[in-house]
């Protein structure tokens, strides 16, 4: 640590950190218009000029070292910024009235914080037309090029799918250059040169995350859907967490009436602390999937409430699209009423952590997003991570971009956005099965001071070989040359011959178990000195046949090899239905599904016998991928019952269902907090204050593990089970901008190879399955011969096909048109 000063206020930085977060982080203003925190810097606008020990400097490149006297703000430098800020109001329109970003536009708040009142300079305009880009449209009109898209794109989301392209502004008079400070003149000129524009298409082919839209500081960038349909001041801002998955991302529901009309409170959009908390595309669009009910059904309850006091319903099943408020509340139907309570998907995951528990020492896995971005070296297994956890890829491609760190991405899904995340990664499309061989290499290639049984087990699959590899030897020769004047002379010289040794190696039959060829070399020019590793684990390893050695081999990893290790909850709160409910392996008897189907059925999807609130309908905590236990609030009014009323109905009584909230299990890491006292908020560093981290408690641990068992694998067409990046659920797709049909994702590798054509018809067949005919639809991000069905259509059944590994074996036949 050391102590630099700004405005004669000394401030503890690590040395090398940016001025500008030193000064964020304690609560001195300086204005920036196109830094983002967690990205590099690009000295788009300037406007964070600063003085640094009697020398001009931007405080967002500027790199903090001991003793540094910073001066922010002083007649000089305020001159400079309002000369800046009037070169961007320049042909800039008038279109406050109109604008989405008027009333929370950055351009409007430095004008009025520089307090620009008059304009020094002009320049003819040029007609730039508005672009429509998928769910984002662009006006260039309002752009300021302050490349804060570009950078999001690059530096966090991993896409780069944007960048400066030439606008063809008129040039600049040479005299201005005289004549103006030096910043407002350096802006205009490029003002005048650039405009920002797809990378490398003439249309933005990306995953549409929208984060482009979120960060921008004008009416630019905006989604198409929200344009011209409310006034931000109108808005009412309710705070929440992405419903969707597990990351849990902090969001704000922004609301008001719908229209004269229509008085009834409507979401218009979403929006976040994009400095601090990144959306993934199906929490930025898939908001309003609320459950519209007006009134209570009261012969639809009573029946459901009867049905469980006379035991006619044996089982509760449930997914974890749930609160942990409502998880407590069905553990207490179970108990009372002697009922099975069945998640499979919970349950799967439950038992790994058990597993991966006895192994590693710890009750709970180590890892968290942040830790994950400031990583030197990340290794990914067992999860389509694009697909999966998109928050996990952009801190993985974060890590890469900006702590210039190193990584492998295991997976048979070839998927390119992620191979272009980085020179430094590797991605390695093993064979399908293959997850255990992976997860014994890792353990071969970074444990320390392993048990004798485990390390006699690795060196089982150690071979050393000889391999002939290429030298270059530097020798001298001597040779006679004759001079200008006909003299000879002997010269010595050095030249290099390339030689072919043999040397001695070590291999690793791993490898091969795998089903791809040797990486060692590769992997090993990755690594560095004083590795701090990540792992990152998925739902291919929890569905997988020998889960539980998995599980194990992961936790031997995270205390053999000192790796910080995450295991991804599959959905939105798989983790808090783990820690606090006691599953069932199967169902007995009549069942009551909630938001699943039962003979009798409770829904926030609005297809069952009884209408239940969605999850942005209610109060209540989730437990995040970061192990945090995080409140969410209600955005939309609900007119039917809860979960709690029939709670209530059947004498477990509480007044609200968040009076659960400080009665969550303290044996499994909750804490006695009353829901209203929870912390929502990002402090200035980006410290997230929401909510509580569970306690994670130390337990005895194993060494026991299971030897290395090869998955074998039929031969045939091989699917996945997982769902396009925009898409989680049911609920995903009841939203009014994600709302589609389901289809086989394809890769056009895939279609090519079978002569078909995108949205072709097939039939896909597995025996002891009913046969599916659904249509191909083409997937830009993905590579190979792997496609995969989703989960999101229900009216697919898709999940009929894996029993429950994500991986199937099934025939794929073309159908003729007729």
């Amino acid at each position: 640590m050391i102590t630099i000063t700004i405005d004669g206020q000394p401030c503890k930085a690590q040395e090398g950190e940016y001025v500008l977060n030193i000064a964020r982080r304690n609560d001195i203003f300086i204005p920036a218009l196109c830094y983002l925190s967690g990205c590099s810097p690009t000295l788009a606008c300037r406007l964070c000029i600063i003085d640094v020990d009697g020398k001009r400097a931007y405080a967002c490149n500027a790199k903090a070292k001991d003793g540094m006297s910073v001066i922010s703000k002083n007649e000089e430098l305020d001159s400079e910024r309002r000369a800046i800020m009037q070169v961007y109001d320049v042909n800039h329109p008038l279109e406050c009235g109109v604008c989405d970003q008027s009333g929370e536009c950055e351009l409007q708040n430095y004008n009025l914080e520089l307090e620009v009142d008059s304009q020094n300079f002009s320049i003819a305009d040029l007609h730039r037309p508005i672009a429509k880009w998928g769910k984002i449209q662009y006006d260039p009109s309002l752009c300021i090029v302050c490349e804060r898209c570009i950078t999001v794109c690059k530096d966090k989301i991993g896409e780069a799918a944007l960048k400066t392209v030439p606008r063809g502004g008129d040039a600049l008079e040479k005299e201005l250059k005289d004549s103006m400070p030096k910043d407002a003149y350096a802006m205009w000129n490029k003002l005048q040169k650039s405009l920002i524009g797809p990378n490398g298409e003439d249309t933005l082919i990306c995953t549409q995350c929208g984060e482009c839209a979120a960060v921008c500081p004008v009416g630019a960038l905006v989604g198409s859907d929200f344009q011209y349909k409310a006034n931000a001041w109108e808005l009412k801002r309710v705070p929440a967490l992405n419903p969707h998955s597990s990351d849990c991302t902090p969001l704000y529901y922004e609301l008001r009436h719908g229209s004269i009309s229509s008085p009834k409170d409507k979401l218009f959009r979403v929006s976040n602390e994009f400095h601090f908390a990144t959306l993934n595309p199906a929490a930025r669009w898939g908001y309003d999937f609320q459950n519209c009910v007006e009134k209570k059904d009261e012969e639809s309850f009573n029946k459901i409430v009867n049905a469980i006091k006379t035991k006619e319903i044996k089982t509760i099943k449930f997914n974890s699209f749930i609160t942990n408020e409502e998880v407590l509340i069905l553990n207490k139907i179970k108990e009372k009423y002697g009922l099975k309570l069945v998640n499979e998907e919970a349950r799967r995951y439950q038992g790994f952590l058990n597993s991966y528990a006895k192994a590693s020492g710890s009750t709970l896995y180590s890892a968290t997003a942040k830790d994950i971005s400031e990583s030197k070296f990340t290794i990914s297994v067992g999860t389509a991570l694009k697909t999966d956890a998109p928050n996990l890829g952009y801190a993985l491609n974060n890590a890469l971009k900006i702590n210039k760190s190193s990584a492998l991405y295991f997976h048979p899904l070839k998927d390119p956005i992620i191979k272009g995340y980085h020179k430094n990664i590797l991605t390695i499309p093993h064979a399908i099965g293959k997850e255990e061989a992976v997860l014994w290499w890792v353990l071969s290639k970074f444990a320390k001071e392993l048990p004798q049984d485990i390390q006699d087990e690795i060196n089982k699959y150690k071979y050393t070989t000889t391999k002939e590899v290429e030298e270059s030897v530097r020798e001298s020769v001597k040779e006679v040359v004759v001079d200008e004047s006909g003299e000879s002379k002997e010269v010595t010289k050095v030249v290099v011959n390339k030689v072919i040794k043999k040397v001695e190696i070590e291999g690793n039959k791993l490898w091969e178990m795998m089903g791809v060829e040797d990486f060692e070399d590769e992997v090993n020019s990755l690594l560095k000195d004083e590795l701090t590793i990540s792992l990152i684990a998925g739902e291919d390893l929890y569905t997988h046949p020998r889960a539980s050695s998995l599980a194990k081999l992961l936790g031997l990893i995270a205390r053999y090899a000192s790796v910080k290790v995450m295991l991804i909850p599959p959905q939105t709160n798989t983790l808090g239905v783990a820690l606090i409910s006691t599953l069932d392996k199967e169902c007995d008897g009549k069942v009551l599904g909630y938001n699943e189907k039962g003979d009798f059925t409770i829904s926030a999807l609005g297809n069952g016998d009884l209408d239940m609130p969605s999850l942005n309908q209610q109060e209540g905590t989730f437990v995040s991928f970061d192990k945090k236990v995080m409140p969410t609030y209600a955005a939309l009014k609900y007119g039917g019952y809860s979960l709690n009323d029939i709670a209530n109905a059947l004498e477990i009584k509480a007044k609200y269902t968040v009076s659960y909230t400080s009665t969550l299990p303290e044996k499994k890491g909750f804490k006695k907090i009353e829901f209203d006292q929870l912390d929502y908020y990002f402090e200035n560093d980006g410290t997230s204050k929401h909510g509580y981290e569970l306690n994670v408690e130390t337990v005895e641990a194993s060494d026991e593990v299971d030897s290395l068992k090869v998955l074998k694998w039929d031969e045939g067409e091989s699917i996945y089970f997982a769902n396009p990046v925009h898409q989680f659920s049911p609920f995903t797709n009841k939203a009014h901008q994600l709302n589609e049909a389901g289809a086989l994702y394809v890769s056009s590798s895939w279609l090519e190879k079978r002569a078909l054509a995108d949205g072709s018809m097939v039939k896909i067949v597995k025996d002891g399955v009913e046969p599916l005919i659904i249509k191909t639809k083409l997937d830009p991000f993905i590579d190979g011969e792997i496609a995969y069905l989703p989960s999101f259509d229900t009216k697919i059944g898709a999940k009929r096909f894996f029993n429950p590994y994500r991986f199937a074996t099934v025939s794929i036949e073309g159908v003729k048109d007729e």
